[in-house]
């Protein structure tokens, strides 16, 4: 797998935090576990339950040492955000992240939350007024 980073970027591999000081190409020559500095969610941005679902999968792919406890907190986290919605498009989506986390495959599932962040955030919109975090 080849990836190209810019100067000052960072990337997580396998549990360890690199940052390149100029442009560069990297070949990963094995498997590796790792996730790029734009896809990182920081804590204070997990300010939504699929935000904080994915900063919990997040912690799965980045601490592999730690992995047993993140995902402890997942199996919690994710029953309360699948209680959360009942959006079918959500919720079909949550059940996915749930078999690619218990595949070993959290990097997809992080794919998968990523791209139900639009359809939260039009939930939320929509429902500010009533239940900000269900909808039919």
């Amino acid at each position: 797998m080849h990836l190209s980073l810019k100067a000052g970027e960072r990337i997580f591999i396998n549990g360890a935090v690199l940052r390149v000081d100029r442009k560069v190409s990297i070949e990963l020559l094995n498997d590796a576990t790792f996730l790029l500095e734009n896809h990182v969610l920081q804590v204070d941005d997990a300010t939504t339950p699929l935000r904080q679902l994915y900063f919990v999968v997040q912690a799965i792919l980045i601490d592999p040492g730690s992995a047993d406890k993140a995902l402890a907190v997942f199996k919690d986290l994710y029953a309360a955000t699948l209680e959360t919605f009942t959006l079918k498009e959500i919720t079909v989506g949550l059940k996915n992240v749930a078999e690619m986390v218990d595949a070993g495959r959290p990097f997809d599932a992080l794919k998968i939350i990523r791209g139900l962040f639009p359809i939260e955030s039009a939930v939320l919109s929509a429902d500010a007024s009533d239940s900000p975090h269900r909808a039919a």
